[in-house]
């Protein structure tokens, strides 16, 4: 084969566009199973955006203790020029910069980026590909659309790690020390429940003291269908980002909203608010978090499989925008995004991964 059939064959390999250094082979069917293809796509959306000259909306916490709706450049979310020939793409890698700041094993983290020219870890990212609307708000006016979130308590060890990274020990101690130096027992639900409203005032504090801190953490795709329909809508796809400062009104909004009803109970989340606090704690003092105590130990007769979850009538009260209602990419554009027939490498076992599958008419010029 002469150089330049070889080159063309090469060039209409199946891909997905921005990510040309990565961990995985898209060439490969391997690459395309349900759990891969959902932390991908999302990666290749973002830089198609950048692309496309869009920002995605940055979901940031606001010194009144609310979410506000600012833009990021992919740029900034990936931590480095996203054409950049030394970008790659590391799918569920441990965020190794963390490493000393753990006890045990550190979780993996869905995409940690880097800069090969000098193998350095720019971001780690956790990836949300959500379906707009879920069952919660589906027969609801399009604005009202929310999707689901469910999150995972590795999820929680990075949120507490990324805010500890930003800050000295002595930092954390003045907030954290007193109050957590009273706790006798961090896996009675009574004394837990007793500590509950100073653990939280002293969150709220320290965070909106360090909002010049925040940083991205969770990056969510949501892809729209017509309603309750397996149908992709004309404008189907964005990018929302989530700080780490912002993703905690999630759960700390749910608890006060909790002890505002005069009937306290540890929730799960409730139990996130516990975990992050503990953690939060653990690193003042000793310099590290021992994770898989925290979440083995304070889980107050609650499985702890995921750390909690939202339903789109939640999510929407913070997400709601024009972007989520008329989302920016259409679905004519997921060809561009899903290069050189990479669709008929998907497995169609969950409903986004069937819908490009059996809508081969998205792919034809």
């Amino acid at each position: 084969m002469s150089a330049s059939k070889k080159e063309s064959s090469q060039a209409l390999l199946p891909a997905l566009f921005g990510i040309n250094k990565a961990n995985r082979d898209f060439s490969k069917k391997k690459s395309w199973g349900k759990n891969q293809f959902n932390t991908a796509f999302p990666a290749a959306l973002a830089s198609f955006m950048g692309e496309c000259g869009l920002k995605p909306i940055y979901l940031t916490l606001h010194s009144n203790l609310k979410v506000i709706h600012k833009k990021i450049d992919v740029d900034d979310l990936f931590g480095m020029d996203r054409v950049s020939n030394d970008l790659y793409f590391a799918f569920e890698r441990d965020y190794t910069p963390y490493q000393t700041m753990i006890l045990g094993d550190l979780p993996r983290i869905d995409l940690v980026t880097i800069n090969q020219a000098n193998n350095s870890c720019l971001r780690g990212i956790e990836i949300k590909l959500t379906a707009l609307p879920d069952n919660t708000t589906c027969e609801l006016d399009e604005q009202a659309y929310g999707s689901e979130l469910v999150i995972r308590p590795d999820t929680i060890v990075y949120l507490a790690l990324s805010i500890a990274d930003a800050h000295s020990r002595n930092t954390l101690l003045d907030a954290f020390g007193v109050l957590g130096d009273g706790v006798v027992d961090w896996s009675d639900e009574k004394e837990m429940l007793r500590n509950l409203p100073s653990f939280i005032t002293a969150l709220d504090a320290f965070f909106t003291e360090n909002l010049d801190k925040q940083r991205p953490l969770i990056l969510q795709t949501i892809w729209k269908t017509k309603g309750k329909s397996a149908e992709l809508a004309e404008n189907c796809l964005d990018t929302f980002v989530w700080s780490n400062l912002g993703f905690t009104r999630l759960f700390i909004d749910a608890t006060k909203n909790k002890l505002d009803d005069g009937n306290p109970s540890i929730t799960r989340q409730t139990r996130t608010v516990l975990w992050l606090f503990k953690m939060l704690f653990d690193f003042a003092k000793t310099g590290s978090i021992d994770h898989a105590w925290v979440i083995d130990n304070m889980t107050y007769n609650t499985r702890n499989d995921k750390a909690f979850a939202v339903s789109g009538q939640i999510t929407n009260r913070y997400m709601r925008s024009s972007e989520l209602s008329t989302p920016r990419i259409q679905k004519s554009q997921l060809k561009e995004i899903i290069l050189n027939h990479g669709h008929k490498l998907l497995s169609p076992e969950r409903r986004f991964d069937a819908i490009i599958f059996y809508s081969p008419e998205l792919f034809e010029n």
